[in-house]
């Protein structure tokens, strides 16, 4: 939708459910998602979200699903 060149500057966006994604930063945020405080290229903030977004799961998921731990 977005790929229309490589300057174009975006947003590393959250939804309440922390998971993550990319918006261009000269569009609205779409509702539900609120932006980091990182901003740049597509590159620099799809590495941003390699390093913060580790468990895919939804929050309502992890919460969900008990710790796994060694007994």
């Amino acid at each position: 939708m977005f790929e229309d060149g490589t300057d174009r500057e975006y947003h590393v966006v959250r939804n309440d459910e922390e998971q993550y994604s990319i918006w261009p930063t000269s569009h609205p945020l779409p509702p539900g998602w609120i932006a980091t405080n990182h901003r740049g290229t597509k590159e620099s903030c799809l590495a941003v979200i390699n390093e913060v977004w580790t468990d895919l799961r939804p929050r309502s998921s992890r919460r969900a699903q008990p710790t796994r731990g060694i007994t």
